[in-house]
């Protein structure tokens, strides 16, 4: 086990809800327009309920508003700096775009202001509305040139259809040419229907296999043969992708249209990838390094939320890696994926 010596890691996968919403300006109210109403404290902490369509979707705490209270939290984490991007329930791909982009553009700025309360902490990443390719760019320009965001958050897939779909190519063109980095989250994932027992499975089960589906997919449509610049990461660790992909490779051998539609070997695709380290088990994490390599895997950890990753560094450390690798899984990758490479990281 190699211990690393400075509070140095960076968290590419922490989320952000605000303390209240704007209300809907314009017809009927979208039946799914965000509110949020007051809670018991606890622990000392302001909470907050989420309100989705009269229904309380979860209780948080104010640090997922407050840039102090969570700045105060990353050094018993072992982090210097932390992605700070939406739930991604907020991404809003139901909605007519028009009443997302308004939606989004407050998110954006309520992390903005975070990011710049926080000294350099907190490293904002944006939300797009997909549902519409235009609009995602122009505000995936706004969230990188006006906002000084590293990159965007995604899901994983927009209104059923996958990442990989070739309808998204020009906005990972955008993102490539505007050297914003993408992280994409499990979202609405597929197989509900299979799941027995509580809703909170979604998180623990349907999640990986949404985000390995979603992977795969970037896989089969040759994302990284159209865009080799893009740099793009997937929660969870890649979710399932890791064993499917053993099947994706071998079946490029085999199936005569799988090896005309994929350009490049899966395996090799796969390593051009990024992955969080958010799987809660260290051999796990050597399964995912041998898989992708060492270069493509940086902490993860889903805070602030109850189900998240108290301790990543330590995670890292005590996987067996020598101190070169755990210095890439825990700072170096990250200051690549975000294009900070030369920056001021320990």
């Amino acid at each position: 086990m190699t211990a690393l010596r400075c509070n140095c890691g960076i968290d590419v996968h922490a989320h952000v809800v605000p303390e209240n919403f704007p209300p809907y300006l314009g017809g009927a109210t979208p039946a799914a327009w965000p509110s949020t109403a007051e809670a018991a404290a606890a622990g000392g902490l302001c909470h907050r309920q989420i309100m989705i369509a009269g229904k309380n979707f979860r209780t948080v705490s104010e640090k997922c508003w407050s840039a102090s209270r969570r700045i105060a939290d990353l050094p018993a984490m072992g982090l210097a700096r932390q992605v700070i991007s939406p739930m991604p329930e907020l991404l809003s791909y139901w909605f007519e775009p028009g009443a997302a982009c308004r939606l989004l553009r407050y998110l954006n700025e309520q992390i903005a202001a975070m990011a710049a309360e926080s000294g350099g902490a907190l490293i904002g990443f944006g939300a797009v509305p997909l549902q519409d390719i235009g609009l995602a760019i122009a505000e995936l320009r706004h969230v990188v040139e006006t906002l000084g965001f590293r990159g965007v958050e995604i899901g994983s897939n927009v209104g059923g259809v996958p990442i990989g779909d070739p309808r998204f190519l020009p906005f990972f063109e955008a993102c490539e040419a505007l050297g914003a980095a993408v992280f994409v989250h499990a979202l609405k994932p597929v197989g509900m229907e299979r799941l027995v027992g509580p809703a909170a499975l979604q998180q623990v089960l349907a999640y990986p296999t949404e985000v390995g589906l979603s992977a795969a997919s970037v896989i089969t449509s040759n994302l990284m043969l159209k865009c080799p610049r893009l740099r793009i990461a997937f929660s969870h660790g890649g979710g399932t992708l890791a064993s499917l992909l053993p099947r994706l490779q071998q079946s490029w051998s085999v199936f005569p249209a799988l090896r005309e539609q994929v350009g490049q070997a899966p395996l090799e695709q796969a390593r051009r990838l990024y992955f969080d380290s958010l799987v809660f088990d260290e051999p796990t994490l050597r399964h995912l390094v041998a898989t992708f390599g060492d270069t493509q895997l940086m902490l993860g950890t889903d805070y602030p939320f109850n189900f998240h990753e108290r301790a990543p560094v330590s995670r890292v450390e005590a996987s067996g890696f020598n101190e070169d690798v755990s210095a890439r899984l825990v700072h170096r990758n990250a200051e690549i994926f975000l294009g900070i490479a030369n920056g001021t990281t320990a």
